[in-house]
């Protein structure tokens, strides 16, 4: 999987390189989400990340594909934008200190197995506090019969999967997401939640 995206972020525009995301900007720019330490988990080549910087955040990007940091190393010096990037696998976490009051992930999360997916939470409960912000954009919905034999693909999230895994830590809301029967992907969900005691 890592071989896949270190040769499309080298080589092409992956598909999800489309500047920052519309969940992420109305956020910030209704003020629901301040100006803070910030950190997107699978930041890829920076576009979330350099829209946070360039509204005041103290921000740190990580990905694991070289590929993409470097792109978005240069993204940020064409910007103008002050962003911290990180090579590693958020699974494995090391290379980041301290903890953050605002968390994002565009389609990281979703893209995990089961098992990473766990340790995903470690690692998100050890970046974040009490009333550290989480935003999560992930595929979800029911798989057809014919995905579940497309190879490297990792199952999307459940409707309940968001609650089941994240409930026990994080107040959830779910802020947006479609769901439609023809094209591809079928459902994606958005979701803003508050890390709780």
């Amino acid at each position: 999987m890592k071989a896949f995206y270190e040769i499309g972020y080298r080589f092409f525009r992956m598909p999800w390189e489309q500047g920052p995301r519309d969940e992420l900007v109305r956020l910030v720019e209704s003020g629901r989400i301040r100006p803070c330490r910030a950190i997107d988990l699978g930041c890829g080549t920076g576009s979330n990340a350099i829209y946070l910087a360039r509204h005041g955040f103290d921000v740190t990007g990580l990905d694991y594909a070289t590929a993409a940091i470097a792109k978005a190393r240069l993204r940020a010096a064409d910007a103008g934008a002050s962003v911290s990037f990180i090579v590693h696998d958020l699974t494995h976490l090391g290379g980041v200190s301290g903890v953050f009051d605002f968390l994002v992930d565009y389609g990281t999360f979703d893209d995990l197995t089961p098992v990473a997916r766990d340790r995903y939470l470690d690692t998100l409960l050890a970046l974040s506090h009490i009333g550290s912000q989480y935003l999560l954009w992930c595929f979800e919905f029911q798989m057809r019969w014919w995905e579940r034999f497309i190879p490297f693909f990792p199952p999307p999230l459940a409707s309940d999967e968001a609650q089941q895994r994240f409930g026990r830590h994080f107040a959830i809301e779910r802020i947006a997401g479609e769901q439609h029967r023809v094209g591809w992907p079928p459902g994606w969900a958005a979701y803003l939640m508050t890390r709780r005691a």
